[in-house]
């Protein structure tokens, strides 16, 4: 079996990282930091929004069971990618809509569908979603991991991630693990 990689920033990793991880065919989605340096990737330096890391999460899949044209679908309708260096009140470098992809063909697929898109007006305004080659990726401190599912009852999570759980298990029921 060859499995792919793939790395999405959305904003706060925890909804990203949640809704992956239920989709047939990945294998892992683990919350992690790219796009700086390694002495800066941890949570205090990249909420400061000068480490140059974006949260992203990245995400390990069998590309027979799911494409990477249908994560950048789910990618996409799980935040806002108008929004330029913010995702609601997450205001910051750290919080941009990325794509960090690791092939040429990530790179077409992206490009195509933003194009897609575009063209189909899905979206009230532009699309700012920055396509960046991969770099180093690093893993997120343990606590961030799971996030969701360990902390349902958190506020952020009942008020931002739970709607928009809900909307990800309705609209792509068909992709969920079973």
């Amino acid at each position: 079996m060859s499995l792919q990689t793939a790395t999405f920033g959305a904003g706060c990793f925890w909804c990203l990282e949640a809704a992956m991880n239920q989709l047939t065919g990945v294998k892992q989605a683990l919350s992690g930091y790219m796009g700086g340096p390694a002495d800066l990737a941890h949570y205090e330096a990249v909420c400061s929004g000068q480490s140059g890391h974006a949260e992203v999460v990245q995400v390990v899949f069998d590309p027979k069971l799911i494409s990477f044209e249908q994560l950048c679908l789910v990618f996409f309708s799980l935040h806002d990618p108008t929004q330029l260096n913010r995702q609601g009140n997450d205001i910051g470098s750290q919080y941009r809509s990325v794509i960090f992809y690791h092939c040429q063909n990530q790179l077409a697929t992206s490009q195509q569908l933003i194009n897609q898109l575009t063209e189909q007006a899905v979206f009230n305004q532009d699309i700012v979603t920055a396509l960046t080659p991969a770099s180093n990726f690093y893993v997120a401190e343990k606590q961030h991991q799971n996030y969701y599912l360990q902390h349902p009852e958190q506020g952020y999570c009942q008020v931002i991630i739970a709607p928009k759980m809900a909307k990800f298990r309705q609209r792509y029921a068909d992709l969920l693990k079973s």
